[in-house]
C-alpha cells in the first residue's frame, strides 16, 4: 500500500499507470503492483538488500515479481513465514486497543492498560478497530491462508518459517539466524 501511495505521488511510470486504474474506480492488477515494487527495488534504497511484507501474496505476483527482478539481476534469496495458531491470532487481533495519537498497542489479554480503556502515558481513551471482530479477522485469515499457502508452496526451497508465539527478541533472533544462513550459502 505504501510503495503504490509513494510511486503515485512520485508519478513514476507503474504510478502513472496505477492512478489510471485507481481514478477509474477499479483494483490495481498484480503486473502493475508488481511493477510498482520492482521499480521500488531498483532505487537506491534498496541498493543492499530489501524486505517485502506482506507481498506477493499470490503465485500469480509472485511469478511477475521474479520476472521482473530477474530483469534486474535480482531474486528473492529468502522468505519468512511468520507462522501463529489462528486463536492465539484472533485473541491479539480482538483483544488490541490502540492510541491514536501515538500508535501505542495494548491488548486486553496480554498487555492490558492500567486503567481499562485508557492510554497509560497520556491517560486519553484508547479504541478498538471496527474491523478487529473474530468474524472478519476469521474470514481475512480464511483467504489469507488460501492465497499464501500456495505462494509458500512456489517459494518452497527459500522459506524458513518462523513460530510467531515466542517472544518477540527470540522471534527476532531467529529471523536473523534465517537470513544469516542464506547470506553464508552466497
Amino acid at each position: 500500500g505504501d510503495m503504490l501511495r509513494e510511486a503515485v505521488q512520485a508519478g513514476t511510470e507503474m504510478g502513472v499507470k496505477a492512478k489510471a486504474i485507481m481514478d477509474a474506480g477499479k483494483l490495481v492488477g498484480d503486473d502493475v503492483v508488481a511493477g510498482i515494487v520492482a521499480e521500488a527495488i531498483n532505487g537506491p534504497a534498496c541498493a543492499k538488500g530489501f524486505i517485502l511484507d506482506g507481498f506477493p501474496r499470490t503465485v500469480n505476483q509472485a511469478k511477475i515479481l521474479d520476472s521482473l527482478l530477474k530483469k534486474q539481476n535480482v531474486g528473492i534469496d529468502k522468505v519468512i513465514n511468520l507462522h501463529i495458531d489462528d486463536e492465539l491470532l484472533i485473541k491479539r487481533v480482538t483483544g488490541r486497543l490502540i492510541h491514536p495519537a501515538s500508535g501505542r498497542a495494548y491488548n486486553i489479554f496480554f498487555n492490558p492498560p492500567k486503567v481499562a480503556g485508557k492510554d497509560d502515558i497520556t491517560g486519553e481513551p484508547l479504541i478498538h478497530r471496527g474491523d478487529d471482530t473474530e468474524e472478519k479477522l476469521r474470514t481475512r485469515l480464511q483467504e489469507f491462508h488460501n492465497k499464501t499457502t500456495p505462494v509458500l508452496e512456489y517459494y518452497n526451497s527459500k522459506v524458513a518459517n518462523i513460530k510467531a508465539d515466542d517472544k518477540m527478541d527470540n522471534i527476532t533472533e531467529n529471523i536473523r539466524h534465517a537470513l544469516d544462513a542464506e547470506e553464508k550459502k552466497k
